[in-house]
């Protein structure tokens, strides 16, 4: 049996369900008929157990949530970072000074993040996609194999079905099978760290402040969610990371108290403890024949700053408005025209954010006595410098650059 689409979204994930909404949700102008196809049931990723992994939505993303009538269901979920510090330390016990604070009279514009579980994000875009009438989801089998062109594209699944459309969106995630299948190859390499993911009730208040301490073997992020929990985000050397995973809970929370230390008072751990390989990887390209790459499966960066979902998202918005545009004009959306379109807009951006991201990472990780001095009296300097602060708390936003319509909160 085959059946035809504008579109085949693969992955419903995060940033499948994102871009399902941006081609073929409810609050778009002309909506789209999209299917999204995955293996899983996506009404398990929203389930109420709570596995500790959350996100820190920047003030374009939440921009570009409203728009598509999601950020409403969730507003009263969400924690906005109302205050920033971030420190150097050369052990992970040592005494932690301030270097750099970004307060509330450096956010005039309102928090440049907010942090929100992903369970609840996720069941509000999953609800507001199943009432879409442009949106159907096709789960339980998997793709077995894909066609690019040069007519519709297609993917055949393992019940035979096929589903053709004039374009495929593929946010399936780092290992992505459509990318591999369309041969576009990935630049970049992995680092000897793992990034541990989990949640913590502490006994005093967060009252909105992120924390980001950089230690030699990588940042440990202490992000607040509502009430006096807070998300972590802590990078370790691999082998010492594989060692603490396997560690019993208490001699784990053991080692998390001694990077937290005590200034929220006691802390306990309150989910479950993720692990997954750091590593910086870019496409060469974010498309291909009738596909375009979203996500994790355009690229992979290191989670220090916390932009990994957010740049999947400015690919989700960008993606939508090179569509709807050609859409608008009566073209053919899948065309090379519109996919260059795509991966010139975001190409250099992710490649930029990512070189950034590495450059930072390595020199925060290097214990060089010289380099050391160098980093931290640059930190202050930013921290004196009320113009150059300014600047950090808008990227922080997202709100620099040439951001596409959904970002700036309009509707496409």
């Amino acid at each position: 049996m085959t059946k035809v689409h504008d579109i085949i979204v693969i992955g419903a994930a995060l940033n499948g369900l994102a871009a399902a909404l941006a081609l073929g949700g409810r609050q778009v102008k002309r909506p789209l008929d999209v299917v999204v196809v995955d293996l899983k049931d996506p009404r398990g990723f929203a389930s109420n157990s709570f596995d500790g992994r959350a996100s820190a939505i920047t003030s374009a993303a939440r921009r570009m949530f409203e728009a598509l009538g999601v950020w409403q269901q969730v507003a009263h979920e969400a924690q906005p970072m109302t205050d920033i510090i971030v420190t150097d330390s050369a052990t992970p016990g040592a005494a932690r000074p301030v270097l750099l604070q970004f307060g509330p009279d450096d956010m005039r514009g309102g928090p440049s993040s907010h942090m929100i579980e992903n369970r609840h994000l996720y069941g509000a875009m999953l609800a507001e996609a199943q009432a879409s009438p442009s949106i159907r989801f096709s789960v339980g089998q998997a793709v077995e194999r894909y066609h690019f062109g040069p007519g519709l594209a297609a993917v055949t699944l393992a019940d035979g079905t096929q589903l053709r459309a004039s374009l495929i969106v593929a946010a399936d995630g780092r290992n992505s099978p459509a990318r591999e299948a369309a041969g576009i190859r990935l630049v970049g390499w992995p680092y000897e760290q793992m990034g541990l993911v989990a949640t913590v009730e502490h006994e005093l208040p967060h009252n909105g402040r992120a924390e980001e301490h950089f230690t030699p073997s990588g940042p440990f992020a202490i992000l607040p969610l509502p009430g006096n929990r807070s998300s972590l985000v802590w990078s370790e050397r691999k082998e010492a990371a594989q060692r603490m995973l396997a560690l019993p809970i208490e001699a784990f929370e053991d080692e998390l108290k001694l990077r937290f230390g005590t200034h929220l008072g006691a802390v306990k751990l309150i989910s479950g403890r993720h692990g997954y390989p750091l590593a910086m990887y870019v496409s060469e390209t974010f498309s291909g024949p009738r596909l375009a790459l979203v996500g994790d499966a355009a690229h992979v960066l290191h989670p220090l700053a916390g932009l990994g979902f957010n740049l999947g998202l400015r690919d989700v918005a960008a993606l939508a408005d090179c569509v709807h545009d050609a859409a608008g004009l009566g073209l053919d959306i899948g065309s090379a025209a519109v996919l260059d379109r795509y991966t010139q807009w975001r190409r250099f951006d992710t490649v930029a954010t990512g070189a950034a991201m590495d450059g930072m990472n390595r020199l925060f990780a290097n214990t060089n006595p010289v380099l050391t001095l160098l980093r931290r009296a640059g930190l202050m300097a930013v921290n004196r410098l009320g113009g150059l602060k300014s600047v950090f708390v808008t990227e922080a936003a997202g709100i620099s650059g040439d951001l596409p319509r959904l970002l700036r909160g309009e509707r496409v």
